[in-house]
C-alpha cells in the first residue's frame, strides 16, 4: 500500500468518524430537548393539577355558600327579612313565647317530648303565641350537616302549612326518630322524608319531596340560624317571653316537666 493511499484512508476515516460524532451530538440534543419538554409538561401538568386542588379546596361549601347568597326563598307562612320571622298561633293571642331550638339537640328532644303537647295545647287555645327560632350549632361543632338539613325540611314543612311544620318538628324530636347528638341522621334528606311520612300533610307531598330533595330552603335556614347566632342565646332549648329567659324553678334550664313548665310559664304569663 502506498503513503499516498493510506494517508487518503486515514483522513476519510477521520472524516466518517467526524460525522458519526456530529450524527449522535445531534441525537443526543434531541433527545435532551425531548425529555426537557417532558419535564416541562409534567411539572406544568403537576402544578396545574395542584392549582386546580387548591381552588376546589377554597371553594366555599354548600352551605358556606347558602349563607352569603342574597338570593333567599323563604317558605310561606313566613315574615319579616328573608322570612325568618316564624310564628305560630292564634293572631289575637296577647302574649309570644320565643321557643329556640336545634333539631339535634337532645336535650331539646327531651323538652318537646315532655312538654311539647302542653305547650301546643296552649298555643291552640290562645294563650300565647310561639315565635320559633332554629339553631344549628350542633353542625358546627360536629363538624355535621343534619342541623341545617333538618332546618331547611321544616322549612319545607312550614310552605305546606303551620300545622304541617309543628307536626313534623314534633315528628323529628320524637323518641322513635330523634338519634343521638354525635349522629347527623338529619343530613340524609331519605332520613327526613321517612320521618315526613308520619305526618298526613306530608305524607307522599310531591311538592314537600322536591323541596327537601332540592334544597329549596337551604338558604333560609342558614338565615335563620344567622338569627339565632345574633340573639345572645347560649344554647337549646332555651325559652323567653317579654324578654326574659324562662326557667325551671331554682334552675338556669328550661322547664323539662310539666309541672315545672305549667308553673314558669303561669308566671310569665301574669307578669
Amino acid at each position: 500500500m502506498s503513503a499516498r493511499n493510506s494517508n487518503a484512508n486515514k483522513a476519510a476515516a477521520r472524516e466518517r468518524l467526524r460525522e458519526e460524532r456530529q450524527r449522535q451530538a445531534r441525537k443526543d440534543r434531541a433527545r435532551r430537548q425531548v425529555v426537557v419538554a417532558g419535564s416541562t409538561v409534567a411539572i406544568l401538568a403537576i402544578a396545574g393539577g395542584v392549582g386546580f386542588a387548591v381552588v376546589q379546596a377554597n371553594k366555599p361549601s354548600h352551605w358556606e355558600a347558602a349563607k352569603d347568597t342574597k338570593s333567599v326563598t323563604a317558605p310561606k307562612n313566613t315574615s319579616g327579612p328573608n322570612g325568618t320571622t316564624v310564628v305560630i298561633g292564634k293572631p289575637e293571642a296577647k302574649k309570644t313565647l320565643e321557643l329556640y331550638e336545634d333539631s339535634r339537640c337532645p336535650i331539646c328532644a327531651t323538652f318537646e317530648q315532655k312538654v311539647g303537647a302542653t305547650i301546643q295545647k296552649d298555643v291552640d287555645a290562645g294563650k300565647y303565641k310561639i315565635k320559633y327560632i332554629g339553631a344549628t350549632f350542633i353542625d358546627n361543632s360536629d363538624n355535621g350537616e343534619g342541623s341545617k338539613n333538618a332546618l331547611s325540611a321544616l322549612g319545607a314543612a312550614l310552605d305546606v302549612s303551620p300545622e304541617a311544620f309543628t307536626a313534623y318538628k314534633t315528628a323529628l324530636y320524637s323518641a322513635q326518630n330523634h338519634p343521638s347528638e354525635s349522629d347527623d341522621k338529619f343530613a340524609d334528606d331519605s332520613a327526613l322524608l321517612k320521618i315526613a311520612d308520619q305526618v298526613d300533610a306530608l305524607k307522599g307531598n310531591a311538592a314537600f319531596k322536591k323541596n327537601v330533595e332540592n334544597g329549596t330552603f337551604d338558604a333560609w335556614a342558614m338565615k335563620m340560624s344567622a338569627t339565632f347566632d345574633s340573639s345572645s342565646v347560649q344554647g337549646t332549648p332555651t325559652l323567653r317571653m317579654d324578654g326574659k329567659t324562662i326557667t325551671a324553678e331554682g334552675s338556669d334550664n328550661a322547664p323539662q316537666t310539666v309541672p315545672e313548665y305549667t308553673a314558669a310559664i303561669t308566671k310569665a304569663l301574669a307578669a
